[in-house]
């Protein structure tokens, strides 16, 4: 039997209007053996969705439960008693598949993910080229409404501090360069062998 090599993890965070959903969808068509990971929710089943597809859906309860026990990588309470969060179960699951795990997360799920992965993560900040483009960008959309607007921009500034935690910062200035730049990064990581200390 041949045993699989253990997969690694991307870990992607930016702030709301950066392009980081564009190129990760990008990337996911470009390089094979990337598997999203499924994330946990409290929230309702909606009609359509599957569990264990789209979310695995928890009660409140369980969740907390599962908070306690340390079951997550990264979680956060949206709202009240609405909580998102992604398993350590599944994101194993996937690694012991020799699927690459790759994370759309916030900025301070990203930074746990990476601080309990270390080497094994790659942890990539997406940033637009000004606070001025990010807002024409969200502008742009048209999804949003004036006050969502200014509350996504100082998010953005706030979340914009934690770029230089990141292992790599990509500027999305222009998309196809910045799709590029990511695939490289990415690529090279993936291929990187892992490092074995001999005594």
């Amino acid at each position: 039997m041949t045993k699989v090599q253990k997969g690694k993890l991307i870990i992607f965070s930016a702030p709301s209007g950066a392009g980081k959903t564009t190129i990760v969808h990008w990337l996911m068509s470009r390089v094979p053996g990337l598997a999203f990971s499924v994330s946990a929710t409290s929230r309702q089943i909606r009609p359509g969705e599957t569990d264990g597809k789209d979310y695995h859906f928890l009660s409140v309860d369980d969740f907390k439960q599962k908070i306690r026990a340390n079951a997550f990588v990264e979680w956060e309470e949206v709202y009240e008693n609405q909580f998102y969060g992604t398993l350590i179960s599944e994101v194993e699951r996937l690694r012991n598949e020799g699927k690459h795990v790759v994370f759309d997360v916030d900025v301070k799920g990203g930074m746990n993910i990476k601080r309990l992965y270390g080497n094994d993560a790659l942890a990539i900040f997406i940033q637009p080229p000004s606070i001025e483009e990010l807002e024409k960008r969200l502008r742009l959309r048209n999804t949003d409404d004036d006050e969502s607007i200014r509350k996504r921009v100082k998010k953005a500034g706030y979340e914009l501090q934690y770029a230089k935690h990141f292992d790599v910062v990509i500027v999305n200035d222009k998309l196809e360069e910045a799709k590029q730049k990511t695939l490289e990064v990415v690529t090279q990581f993936l291929n990187k062998e892992p490092v074995v200390y001999k005594r």
